[in-house]
């Protein structure tokens, strides 16, 4: 996942508790939503809409399946609150085919158990998840999502989640950010043909994503990668960085969580290794730049999303900023605000389009969704939503970190796509 949390290895102590208390702090509202009927399994209203779960005469709800106790707990208080936001602003300009929208929140800590238990209790209670946080919780649950025509977008980018009609996985793959980040260390930071790059890896469907990016590209670009392979309990990469040291790599490419970011990058400078990093866009988080971690994450490391940093001088970027900032005064702004925000915008569409055939039942809802071949501009990039056994876009920013910026980073060079990820073959499912 877009969607973060991190640290280093002395300081780590105190990093470890900045971060307890940022993900204390964001982790308010847990479980809110549900009072409301269904809807019956399929009917005719006197609209003469047809209607399915969770969409009734007057209501339709929609469920956020978020992580607001687990290890993107800030991530995903801002994804739930930009969709409460847009959800109310929706609601405000008039409803989606004369009914309000309702928010049905439920917090699985990035526990996929848990995940299961409360998907399970809202499904018939919901028309569609507006976002549903952890490659692992959504694949867990793909088979009943696929069975009950749910239209979910994951906020997570592994290639595992391609394939199923009702299954929305926004902008790029980790694969394909990790082509065009390969990209961007040949042609900006010096890496040619016979270098060695590292990559720092989650084991599980996210590093391996990456990975198979990192493979690809550096095979073109005759490069040797020297893998790391770590576990998401894995807290210090003092021996990581120990290995990239002693293989002389020139870069890193980084593929895990912000507190093994923060680790690896501190430790990195710290020993004389003064590379370039890229991360996946999971792999940053603003929460770490007021951390001892923050200035080597300032020096050279980037991170590659398709997501727009809310910092970019675009006015639907600027009028998010202002109309969060008026609802939510007090909390904090990361890249789980424009990508919350854009996810419910797109879940609202397909309403609003299912609407105009006069069938808002699940299926109905996926297909209006599917017929989309150009959604997005306002936001940044545009996306296909016509096929899904690949990715909606290929094109990858290059961001970085920056303490000034809202947000916590800028636009370092602007969305692109490689030639190596034109040629890219995505694997799915």
């Amino acid at each position: 996942m877009n969607m973060g949390i991190p640290r280093t290895p002395v300081r780590r102590v105190a990093v470890l508790a900045a971060l307890a208390l940022a993900v204390t702090a964001c982790a308010s509202e847990k479980a809110t939503g549900g009072g409301g009927g269904a809807g019956a399994p399929s009917a005719v209203g006197g609209d003469g809409v047809k209607t399915g779960p969770g969409v009734t005469a007057d209501k339709i709800t929609i469920g956020l399946m978020t992580d607001l106790t687990g290890p993107y707990a800030s991530f995903g208080k801002s994804l739930t609150q930009a969709q409460q936001l847009y959800f109310e602003q929706t609601n405000a300009a008039g409803g989606v085919c004369g009914r309000q929208l309702e928010a049905l929140v439920r917090d699985h800590g990035y526990d996929a158990q848990k995940a299961v238990a409360a998907y399970t209790e809202i499904a018939p209670k919901v028309v569609a998840i507006a976002h549903f946080v952890g490659s692992p919780m959504v694949n867990a649950l793909k088979q009943r999502i696929e069975t009950d025509q749910m239209f979910t977008i994951p906020q997570a980018w592994a290639t595992g989640l391609l394939g199923s009609k009702s299954i929305q996985v926004t902008g790029t793959t980790y694969d394909i950010d990790m082509i065009n980040g390969v990209d961007f260390l040949a042609k900006e930071k010096g890496i040619k043909s016979g270098d060695k790059i590292g990559h720092l890896y989650f084991e599980g469907d996210y590093g391996e994503s990456a990975l198979n990016g990192s493979k690809y590209a550096s095979e073109k670009l005759g490069l040797t990668l020297v893998e790391q392979k770590i576990k998401a309990t894995d807290q210090d990469m003092s021996a990581q960085v120990a290995a990239f040291k002693a293989e002389g790599v020139k870069a890193v490419l980084v593929s895990v969580g912000p507190r093994q970011t923060a680790s690896l990058v501190g430790v990195s400078l710290a020993k004389g290794m003064d590379v370039p990093f890229v991360g996946s866009n999971s792999a940053y988080s603003p929460q770490l730049l007021p951390t001892p971690a923050g200035p080597a994450l300032l020096k050279d490391f980037y991170y590659m999303t398709a997501g727009t940093p809310i910092s970019a001088d675009m006015p639907a970027m600027k009028k998010l900023a202002a109309d969060y900032a008026a609802k939510y005064p007090d909390t904090a702004i990361d890249s789980g605000v424009p990508s919350g925000y854009s996810a419910a915008a797109i879940v609202v569409d397909a309403l609003k389009k299912a609407c105009e055939g006069k069938d808002l039942t699940r299926g109905a809802v996926v297909a209006a969704h599917r017929s989309q071949s150009s959604w997005g501009a306002e936001f940044g990039t545009v996306m296909d939503f016509t096929a899904f056994d690949k990715p909606a876009s290929l094109l990858s920013y290059v961001a970085k970190p920056d303490k000034a910026a809202l947000g916590g980073a800028v636009v370092f060079k602007e969305a692109a796509t490689s030639d190596l990820a034109k040629e890219y073959q995505v694997p799915v499912g």
